[in-house]
């Protein structure tokens, strides 16, 4: 018999089901817009900086990036869970599009998103979900999510001092400086400001190192000129997908995290909108994310799921209606089809994606060690898992290449890869032990 919940929460100004005058709903869609924007445009840029995309190159991700994202909210309030949930680029996927990218190219990129979309989309509507879930306890998610973060270290620091753009370090106290602003602006922003600017220290730290930025020679224009005002995405942007492997299972890891993410973001909807929960509704919008993620592969963009940002801007306006939230998701199909602002976007110096991550990628980490302290008992056997699985995650990505190329190409894969050791050593320890 299906377990049916129903959460008490907030009660709301606007209910799921309701509709408002189409001037409010933009507003209220452009502060959902607006609140979900920093992070998910963050992904496609440090990606795209990792690999070594040029400026165009990452213009186009993003432009695929802002469409893929409003499909997927538009699909997810449609056919999905039906809770206005807003869809964006999860951080999960970084490492591991940044591995793949980087060894295969952006068309096993492509092979790999497809692939493991229909898979998580399966675990959906296949009501696979409850099995899947079981393997992800507290312990092993605390220790993945940590390991996410961990994971981006040195990308966020290379950014810091604009590493990838100048490794002669030549720019480096100009690229310190607008890091450092960046960064102070961002902590500030979240740590003092109030009403909806409190919502934003993304898009506002962005907005100040980029206008820092500009006399001091770091952003290039050029870009911007060059692209036409308005295009449409077109599929494969990145050439014929490529369907590697070891390139699916690496990602895999990325798709567990992103599940459970994303159930936990559905208790937390229907607990602020007081609306029911069951294993159901679950399921449609785990495989609806995952038919998102498939197009997302389609489009050349990164992998999506539903961003708890927006579930605080539902508790703080209590206005619930999906239909709000499906004028944002417009709002972002629109946004992609011009290249110019895609452009202005990419043009971001490394230095200002630096201050934005340095806290960023920590926060990751930090969500996942609290997790682990929250949820889980410190008794002798989960204490020696939990260390295990955090130092295999921490040093089996520093192995050197050359020993690596001893191992098959599918164990070097996931060697390379702190947040798929990591939660592979803890399932298997919580199972042994």
């Amino acid at each position: 018999m299906e377990t049916l919940e129903t959460m008490k929460g907030p009660v709301l100004k606007v209910g799921i089901e309701e509709r408002v005058e189409p001037s409010k709903a933009l507003v209220f869609g452009l502060q959902h817009v607006l609140a979900m924007f920093g992070a998910t445009v963050t992904v496609p840029l440090v990606v795209g900086s990792a690999i070594g995309l040029s400026g165009s190159e990452i213009a186009l991700m993003i432009q695929a990036v802002l469409l893929a994202m409003g499909i997927a909210t538009l699909l997810q309030t449609i056919i999905g869970s039906r809770y206005p949930i807003v869809q964006g680029s999860s951080f999960a996927f970084i490492p591991g599009l940044i591995a793949i990218g980087s060894s295969l190219g952006m068309a096993a990129v492509q092979g790999a998103l497809i692939v493991g979309g229909l898979i998580e989309a399966a675990i959906g509507w296949l009501g696979i979900i409850g099995k899947v879930r079981k393997l992800f306890t507290p312990l092993v998610t605390g220790v993945t999510i940590t390991l996410i973060g961990f994971s981006l270290a040195d990308v966020a620091v290379k950014n810091f001092f604009n590493f990838y753009a100048d490794p002669s370090g030549g720019a480096v106290v100009k690229a310190a400086l607008v890091a450092m602003i960046t960064f102070l602006t961002t902590v500030f922003v979240a740590l003092r400001a109030s009403g909806s600017l409190k919502a934003m220290p993304v898009v506002v730290g962005a907005v100040v190192g980029y206008l820092v930025s500009v006399p001091l020679g770091l952003v290039d224009s050029g870009l911007v000129k060059t692209l036409p005002v308005v295009s449409v995405p077109t599929l494969f942007p990145w050439g014929s997908p490529v369907f590697d492997t070891t390139a699916i299972i690496l990602l895999l890891f990325a798709f567990m995290v992103s599940i459970i993410e994303s159930v936990g973001d559905y208790h937390a909807i229907a607990a602020v909108t007081g609306s029911e929960i069951n294993e159901k509704r679950i399921a449609r919008g785990i495989g609806s994310e995952g038919l998102a993620c498939s197009i997302a592969g389609l489009l050349g963009a990164c992998g999506t799921t539903s961003y708890s940002e927006n579930i605080g801007v539902v508790a703080l306006t209590k206005v619930g209606s999906r239909y709000v939230v499906q004028m944002g998701a417009v709002i972002l199909i629109l946004l992609s089809l011009v290249p110019k602002f895609a452009g202005i976007l990419a043009s971001m110096p490394a230095p200002v994606l630096g201050g934005l991550t340095l806290a960023l990628y920590g926060m990751i980490s930090v969500t996942g060690l609290r997790l682990i302290k929250e949820r889980v008992e410190f008794n002798d056997r989960n204490t020696l898992i939990l260390a295990a699985s955090l130092i295999a995650g921490l040093g089996a990505p520093q192995l050197p290449p050359e020993f690596l190329a001893a191992f098959p190409k599918i164990i070097a894969s996931i060697l390379e890869s702190g947040m798929a050791v990591g939660a592979l050593t803890a399932i298997i320890l919580e199972r042994v032990l």
